[in-house]
C-alpha cells in the first residue's frame, strides 16, 4: 500500500468512525468531521509535535477544536494515535484516553467521547471549547503563555518552550464576538506561534451563511494584522501541509488559514447542506457515503489493518523523538539552571514555591480603613514577587481596580516585551476571561480583572473555568454601590447570587483589608477551582482583631467575628463585604440595649458549605433561629441561612444614581435599619 493509500485510508477511518458514532448515538454533527478529516489528519500525523504516550509533556504543540460540535474528529484521532490517559495527579495510567468502545458510546453517560471536547474528562483535550468562539479565544491565552514561558525560561541553546498552537474553527467562531476580540488582541500582540484554520463551508444550522454572514473574512483578518492564507480544496493534503509550513516560518504575526470545504463531504444527498450539520445522516445515506469512500457499506466502526500503525509511524514516532530530545535538553538545563528548572517543575504540577506567602501585609486597626481594591493591590504585588508565574491584567481598568503590578521589573506584556507581567486586554472582557483560561491551561497562575458588574461579559469563560477545574483568578472591584453616581448600570445587584450558583467557583467577598489578605491566602492554595475575589471601591474600616476574631476565619468561608462568647445569642447577624461594618455597628448598639447578638462574617458561601456540619453549627447554631442577613445584593438565596423566621436586608430592585451615603440611606443599609430588624425578631421593637 502506498503512502497516499495509507493517508486516504486513515482519513476515511476518521470520517467513518465519526459517521458511525453519530448514527449510533442518533445525535451529533457528522458533516464537519467528514469535511475536516484531511485537515485534522495532516495536523496530527504530519505536523504536530505531540507524544501520544505522554500527552502533557510541557513542550508539546497544542490542538484546539473550537468548533467543538465536531468532537468526533478529536475522539477519532485520540483513539487512532493511542493517546494515553493521565490522572489529576499527572500520572500516566497505562490505558488509552479514548477507546473504540467509548466511540461506540459517543454522547452516552460515562463515555470518554462526550458531545463536545471536555478537558477535565479526557486526556489529550487541551481545553473545553464549549460555546462557539471560546476555543479560539482560549488559544490566544495559550499562545501568550508560550511567549511568556519562552522569554523567562529559554536560554541560548536551551529552547525549553518553543511549541505552536493550532486551532480549528468555523463560521460560528467567526460570528461570535469573543472570537473577534481574541483575534484583535492576538494580532496586536504579534503571536506568530498561533494558527487558526477556518472551516469555510458556508453552512450553519439554519442554512447557507449568506443569510447572515457576508463580510470579507480575509480582509477582516488582514486588518487585525494576521497573515492570511487560503487553501481552496480541503482534500488536498499537500496544500494543507504547505500552508501549515508557511505558518511555522511566518514571524511577527499570527496565521489565519481559510480552508474551503464541503460539509458532509461524500454524502450524495446532504453534502453542502445544513442537513449534514446537526443530525445523523440516516442509515441509508451512511451506506451511500461509505460507497463513495470505497468503504464496506455495512461495516460499522471499522478500523482497517495498518491505520493505527500508520499513526504510530507518523505522530507517534515524531512525537516520541521530539519528547525524548526535549527531555534530554531539560536534563542538561536542570544542571545549568537548577532554580529555573525547579520553577518549571512546580508550575507544571501547580505547586507553589517555598515562601510564597512571605511578607504578606498585616493591616492595623483603622476606623477609616482602606478600600478593598487597594488592599488587594498590596497583597497582589507581594504575591507576584514571591510567585514568578503569577501574572495578569485588566480589561482597561487596571488603575481603577488596582491590579497593576508595580514592583521593579514587572513590566508590560507587549510585542517587544514578552516577559512583562502586566497584561492589557483593552475593553475586551469576553476574551480576557477566555485568555486567562488559556494561560492557566498552560500552567501559569493567571488573573483577569474588571468591575464586578462586567463579570456578566466574562461569565461564559468563568463557567468554562469552573467546568475545567482550573485555578484561575478573577478580581472584581466596585462590588456594590461604591460607584454610586454611575447609577444602576454600574451597580451589581444580582451578580453575587448569580456567581454563587455556579458549581465549582469559589467566590469570596472580604469585609476588610485583613480579610483580603486571607482571601488571597486561600485562593493561592486552590489547585482545581477558579476563584472570584470581589472587593470594594470605597474604604472599609479595618477591624481591631484584638477585639474581634482573627481574619484567618476566611479560610472556613464564614466565622464568628463578634459575640462568640455567648453560645446562644438572642440573634445572629450575617453579613459580607462592606456590610460587615454595618453588622458590627448594629451589634455594638444592640449590646448597649441589652440585646446579645453574634456577628458572622461570611465572605464565601462555597467554602463554608464545604466545612463539617459540626463547624457550620458552631457558627450558626440551629437553635438560634432569629437571624438577619445584610448584603448589598440580591436577597436571592439568603433564605438558606436565615430561614423562614429571619430577615434579609438586601436589594430587591436595581440601584440608583446618587452619592454612596444617600444610596445607603435610601436602600436601608444603615446600622439603625439592622438594629430595628433584630429588635423586631426578638420582640423588642
Amino acid at each position: 500500500m502506498t503512502q497516499a493509500d495509507l493517508d486516504l485510508l486513515s482519513i476515511n477511518t476518521i470520517r467513518t468512525l465519526s459517521i458511525d458514532a453519530v448514527q449510533q448515538a442518533n445525535s451529533g454533527h457528522p458533516g464537519t468531521p467528514m469535511a475536516l478529516a484531511p485537515l485534522v489528519y495532516t495536523i496530527w500525523n504530519r505536523m504536530m509535535n505531540f507524544d501520544p504516550a505522554d500527552p502533557i509533556w510541557p513542550n508539546r504543540d497544542r490542538f484546539v477544536l473550537s468548533n467543538g460540535h465536531a468532537s468526533m474528529l478529536l475522539w477519532s484521532v485520540l483513539f487512532l494515535t493511542r493517546t494515553q490517559a493521565v490522572n489529576a495527579d499527572y500520572e500516566i495510567l497505562g490505558k488509552p484516553s479514548v477507546t473504540l468502545d467509548d466511540i461506540k458510546r459517543f454522547r452516552q453517560i460515562g463515555s470518554k467521547a462526550p458531545g463536545h471536547p471536555e478537558y477535565h474528562l479526557v486526556s489529550g483535550v487541551e481545553t473545553t471549547t464549549g460555546p462557539l468562539g471560546q476555543g479560539i479565544a482560549t488559544s490566544v491565552g495559550m499562545a501568550i503563555a508560550q511567549k511568556w514561558l519562552a522569554n523567562r525560561y529559554n536560554r541560548p541553546g536551551f529552547d525549553i518552550f518553543d511549541y505552536n498552537i493550532y486551532a480549528v474553527c468555523g463560521d460560528g467562531c467567526m460570528m461570535e464576538g469573543v472570537g473577534s476580540e481574541a483575534a484583535s488582541i492576538a494580532g496586536h500582540l504579534a503571536l506568530d506561534n498561533l494558527c487558526w484554520i477556518y472551516d469555510n463551508n458556508h453552512i450553519t444550522i439554519e442554512g447557507h451563511t449568506s443569510i447572515t454572514f457576508t463580510e470579507d473574512i480575509a480582509a477582516r483578518f488582514l486588518g487585525y494584522g494576521w497573515n492570511v492564507l487560503r487553501v481552496g480544496d480541503a482534500n488536498d493534503l499537500g496544500l494543507i501541509q504547505n500552508s501549515l509550513e508557511v505558518f511555522r516560518k511566518t514571524k511577527g504575526r499570527p496565521t489565519f488559514i481559510i480552508l474551503d470545504s464541503h460539509i458532509g463531504y461524500g454524502s450524495p444527498h446532504k453534502q453542502d447542506t445544513s442537513a449534514a450539520h446537526g443530525e445523523p445522516l440516516g442509515e441509508e445515506e451512511v451506506r451511500l457515503v461509505k460507497r463513495v469512500y470505497g468503504w464496506p457499506e455495512d461495516a460499522k466502526f471499522l478500523v482497517p489493518d495498518g491505520v493505527m500503525d500508520h499513526f504510530a509511524a507518523g505522530i507517534g514516532a515524531r512525537g516520541k523523538a521530539a519528547h525524548e530530545a526535549w527531555s534530554a535538553l531539560f536534563a542538561a538545563y536542570r544542571t545549568a539552571f537548577p532554580d529555573l528548572a525547579t520553577e518549571i517543575d512546580q508550575m507544571q504540577t501547580r505547586r507553589l514555591p517555598e515562601g510564597w506567602d512571605r511578607n504578606l501585609p498585616v493591616f492595623a486597626a483603622d476606623p477609616k480603613g482602606i478600600a478593598g481594591r487597594d488592599a488587594s493591590s498590596k497583597v497582589l504585588n507581594v504575591l507576584a514577587q514571591n510567585i514568578p508565574w503569577l501574572l495578569g491584567g485588566s480589561a482597561d481598568l487596571g488603575t481603577s481596580n488596582k491590579t497593576v503590578l508595580t514592583f521593579p521589573g514587572a513590566g508590560d506584556f507587549e510585542p517587544d516585551n514578552y516577559g512583562g507581567r502586566n497584561f492589557h486586554y483593552g475593553i475586551r472582557e469576553h476574551s480576557m476571561a477566555a485568555i486567562v483560561n488559556g494561560m492557566s491551561l498552560s500552567k501559569l497562575r493567571a488573573y483577569g480583572a474588571t468591575f464586578f458588574i462586567f463579570s456578566d461579559y466574562a461569565r461564559p469563560a468563568i463557567r468554562l473555568s469552573a467546568l475545567m477545574e482550573l485555578p484561575t483568578i478573577f478580581i472584581f472591584s466596585h462590588d456594590a454601590m461604591g460607584d454610586g453616581e454611575d447609577g444602576p448600570t454600574h451597580q451589581p445587584v444580582e451578580q453575587l447570587a448569580s456567581l454563587r450558583a455556579m458549581p465549582g467557583l469559589v467566590l469570596i467577598r472580604p469585609a476588610d483589608a485583613n480579610e483580603v489578605v486571607e482571601a488571597y491566602r486561600t485562593i493561592m492554595q486552590l489547585r482545581h477551582e477558579p476563584a472570584a475575589l470581589v472587593v470594594s471601591r470605597q474604604a472599609l474600616p479595618t477591624f481591631d482583631r484584638s477585639k474581634y476574631a482573627s481574619a484567618a476565619g476566611v479560610s472556613k468561608g464564614a466565622y464568628v467575628l463578634a459575640g462568640g462568647e455567648t453560645a446562644t445569642p438572642d440573634a445572629i447577624i450575617i453579613a459580607t463585604g462592606s456590610e460587615v461594618t454595618l453588622a458590627i455597628d448594629a451589634h455594638e448598639d444592640l449590646l448597649k440595649q441589652g440585646i446579645c447578638t453574634r456577628v458572622v462574617s461570611m465572605p464565601s458561601w462555597d467554602i463554608f458549605e464545604h466545612q463539617s456540619q459540626e463547624y457550620r453549627d458552631s457558627v450558626l447554631p440551629p437553635s438560634v433561629t432569629r437571624r438577619v442577613a445584610v448584603e448589598q445584593g440580591s436577597t436571592f438565596g439568603w433564605e438558606r441561612y436565615v430561614g423562614t423566621a429571619g430577615k434579609i436586608i438586601g436589594m430587591k430592585t436595581f440601584g440608583a444614581s446618587a452619592p454612596l451615603k444617600e444610596l445607603q440611606k435610601h436602600f436601608g443599609f444603615e446600622p439603625d435599619h439592622v438594629v430595628d430588624a433584630v429588635k423586631e425578631l426578638v420582640g423588642k421593637a
